[in-house]
């Protein structure tokens, strides 16, 4: 992966993990930094921002989202926005504010099972996962239409690109 680091604001992440995923995550947390920092750059979202992510297992992944959607299955991503693609679009914060973006719980098992069914690296699956969660942080909701769903994605692989356009993910 390219080490990404455009001169944007503050970016501070909050990292918690099931028991599991406590030790050894460091690779992780970096790619999951650096998609986040890409993707905020590449929305030009130019105020401090602060989220949480959350590694954790498909069965709290499942718990979760049977929870907050009604899907009793374990998904690779859920995202939690603090704000409305409106309100986003509106945050004008003061020259001290952080804007808490949101939470972003990402499945690790599901992100390496999909890693094998696509043929690709395991960072390079959370780096999307990443960027796909932060893109729903800053309003982006590829359920809304089959439009929204077309622009969400061409995003994704706008900033993947920009992440690492040679696939060393």
């Amino acid at each position: 992966m390219k080490h990404y680091t455009p001169d944007i604001p503050k970016l501070r992440i909050y990292f918690s993990a099931d028991k599991q995923y406590t030790q050894n995550v460091y690779a992780i947390k970096r790619t999951v930094r650096e998609a986040a920092r890409a993707t905020l750059y590449a929305e030009r979202f130019d105020a401090d921002a602060e989220l949480s992510v959350s590694f954790v297992t498909n069965e709290s992944i499942r718990k979760l989202n049977l929870e907050h959607r009604e899907k009793d299955s374990a998904t690779d991503v859920l995202s939690f926005p603090m704000y409305t693609r409106e309100e986003i679009a509106e945050i004008l914060p003061e020259e001290d504010d952080t804007v808490m973006l949101g939470d972003v719980v990402l499945s690790l098992e599901r992100a390496a099972e999909q890693a094998e069914e696509l043929g690709h690296g395991f960072l390079r699956e959370v780096a999307f996962l990443t960027i796909h969660s932060v893109l729903h942080l800053l309003g982006y909701d590829h359920e809304l239409s089959p439009e929204e769903e077309e622009k969400q994605c061409e995003r994704q692989r706008e900033i993947l690109e920009i992440l690492a356009p040679d696939e060393t993910l």
